[in-house]
């Protein structure tokens, strides 16, 4: 008689624990990049009252099945459901969503335990730290190498540290973009073929003798801007097989710069191009002003891109490096995880990369409170962080957040059917209490 009654409280005790869940569940059904969890019942070991009897052929005689009483139902599991969730757009920089498996890796400090979350509502302090709603560092990297074609590449194989987009260690101030001077500079365009030959005299007395002038500007390593011009005149043309026609060319100028070898000639065939030589990659030199505290810059010109036709002059700087200092004024984030700065002076430098934890079965993970998790025995080990879409992790998303997976419609139906099964143990136990009653009266 009492193991009905023991039977209704296991069974009011599991629903019980399978509401708080699902109440869970709804109260944190717009909490961002949060799992659902869902609860499993099992059975509670049996008693058996009488094993299970063989059939004897010998006799004719049946087998028995094993006859036992069950003792009421236990939970099995509270599964953490790893879905993901849907994206709500932000359009805010710093917030993140990951399009695939992965979390993000946090930390409250030093001596603290990296965590991992699916939240990425990131925020920056007032020192540049990226960093979560609750103040914990977002982990990266900040160490990269320029490679020849102009991007970038992050050294993911080191260890992982805090990001901040303002300075740090390798780096310096991230603030400030400094200077890089000129070292080389593509000249293209057309020098008109009729121009007619300059012949007042062998050399260049002044600039005004020259029948084209292109401004260039350069820079120092200072970050100091210098305007300059290349000038070119037509001095010789030969028709016929073979024939060339000579152009010479002369960097000129302000008062107070000081050139060497700023002059030269190059020659085209009779079909307008350009004659190979070293004609075409010359080097000049450039000393600024005493005053001014930098070194000479050392510019390679190159002609290899003009042509001479029957057209209007037309040569232009297309490719000049060297810039001046630049501020930072905002910055990106691309779908690998890279920050991008964008200076005030139109060029972007990385400011870190975002790094991402995998593991083999991330519903072992055991929840901490504020979205975070922390690793455990059975959801695998942590032990580097990765680039975003590498080893199975996701791209990044953004200017969106992961929202939670909890399904409403699901959820309420879950709660009808575990409202239904508590009354149902209930009423065991009020009929269990009836039957005893009965039984207390026999003696009546």
């Amino acid at each position: 008689m009492m193991r009905s009654m023991f039977s209704g409280v296991s069974g009011l005790r599991a629903h019980q624990t399978r509401m708080d869940v699902i109440g869970n569940n709804i109260a944190n059904v717009n909490t961002v990049g949060f799992k659902s969890g869902r609860v499993t019942f099992q059975e509670v070991f049996s008693q058996t009252l009488q094993g299970a009897g063989a059939p004897d052929s010998a006799t004719g005689r049946g087998g028995t099945n094993p006859m036992q009483v069950g003792l009421g139902i236990d939970v099995g599991t509270i599964d953490t459901i790893t879905t993901r969730g849907s994206l709500q757009r932000t359009d805010n920089p710093t917030d993140l969503a990951i399009e695939g498996e992965g979390f993000f890796i946090v930390k409250g400090g030093s001596s603290s335990t990296y965590m991992f979350t699916r939240a990425g509502n990131f925020g920056i302090d007032r020192l540049g730290n990226l960093v979560t709603g609750s103040g914990m560092n977002v982990y990266g990297w900040q160490t990269y190498t320029r490679l020849e074609d102009g991007t970038f590449k992050f050294d993911t194989e080191s260890s992982i540290e805090p990001i901040n987009l303002f300075s740090d260690a390798v780096n310096k101030n991230k603030r400030m973009l400094a200077a890089r001077a000129t070292t080389s500079a593509v000249l293209a365009g057309n020098l008109d073929a009729s121009t007619p030959i300059y012949t007042a005299g062998s050399g260049a007395s002044s600039t005004s003798d020259f029948q084209f002038s292109v401004p260039l500007t350069v820079y120092d390593s200072l970050g100091n801007k210098y305007k300059l011009s290349v000038n070119f005149r037509k001095t010789g043309a030969a028709g016929g097989s073979g024939g060339t026609t000579t152009w010479e060319w002369q960097v000129a100028a302000a008062s107070g710069l000081s050139l060497t070898t700023a002059s030269g000639s190059i020659e085209f065939n009779t079909k307008g191009q350009v004659v190979s030589g070293p004609a075409l990659t010359p080097s000049i030199v450039i000393t600024p002003p005493a005053g001014v505290g930098t070194e000479d810059i050392k510019v390679t010109l190159d002609f290899s891109n003009l042509t001479m036709y029957a057209a209007d002059s037309s040569v232009k700087p297309t490719n000049v490096d060297g810039y001046p200092p630049g501020e930072l004024t905002t910055f990106n984030i691309g779908s690998d995880g890279m920050i991008y700065g964008v200076y005030s002076n139109g060029l972007q430098q990385p400011l870190g990369l975002i790094a991402l934890a995998g593991f083999d079965n991330p519903a072992g993970l055991q929840k901490v409170g504020e979205n975070m998790y922390i690793a455990t025995s059975n959801s695998g080990e942590f032990t580097r962080g990765v680039k975003a879409g590498t080893e199975g992790t996701g791209m990044l998303n953004p200017g969106t957040l992961e929202m939670s997976n909890v399904d409403l419609s699901k959820e309420f139906t879950d709660m009808i059917v575990t409202q239904r099964g508590f009354q149902a143990n209930s009423r065991i136990i009020t009929t269990s209490d009836e039957m005893l009653q009965e039984l207390v009266n026999l003696k009546r």
